[in-house]
């Protein structure tokens, strides 16, 4: 997996030579709440005019409730099962930018879907940052709690092993949401190139 940190935004990115390389995958973003998936989505999406969707809001979409009514009617194993069928339909729609809820990676089925039909990027932030964003909504079921920030901790500490199988890593710090959008641009850019390269060396 590459990663990157954003520092600044570098040469412009050449948006069709990645949507060409792309062909039917999409663009997936994985990571926990808080870690910008939904915002630096659409702005990617936007720079390769590409479809955006949101796995959560689609899955809201489809079963017309929200995602803390769907926790608190039938429990997060059932929640997980939706999810993992909504996910896999929409992969088979590409290419797009899709976003995903915090813990549709987790489940191998999913990541096996990812990686046959899209490229996953892994927005990774640190503790403080992912709550200093979360604090701002009140629809998290799983911080839904006396201590968020601990829960968080372990989220971090069990996910994020499994997040690291992701083709792609970009760190998010206190930056800018375009310097952000531009850091999984250039990621994407050269994954796609060695992805190439590859190619043709075999």
């Amino acid at each position: 997996m590459t990663a990157e940190k954003p520092d600044k935004i570098g040469a412009p990115v050449e948006a069709s030579a990645i949507v060409r390389e792309l062909r039917r995958r999409s663009i997936v973003f994985v990571g926990l709440m808080g870690a910008g998936k939904t915002v630096i989505g659409r702005r990617v999406a936007a720079a390769l005019d590409l479809p955006f969707i949101d796995s959560d809001h689609e899955i809201e979409r489809v079963s017309r409730m929200t995602i803390p009514e769907l926790f608190a009617t039938y429990g997060e194993e059932e929640f997980r099962a939706l999810e993992r069928r909504v996910i896999a339909r929409l992969l088979r729609a590409g290419p797009q930018v899709l976003s995903t809820g915090g813990g549709a990676f987790m489940n191998e089925a999913t990541r096996r879907a990812v990686a046959r039909h899209g490229i996953s990027v892994w927005l990774s932030a640190d503790l403080d940052t992912l709550m200093a964003r979360v604090a701002k909504r009140q629809d998290r079921p799983l911080l839904n709690t006396d201590n968020p920030r601990a829960v968080m901790q372990q989220l971090m500490d069990t996910r994020y092993p499994i997040y690291m199988q992701a083709d792609i890593e970009v760190r998010t710090w206190d930056e800018s949401k375009e310097v952000i959008a531009g850091a999984v641009l250039e990621s994407l850019e050269k994954f796609l190139r060695k992805e190439e390269g590859r190619r043709k060396s075999i």
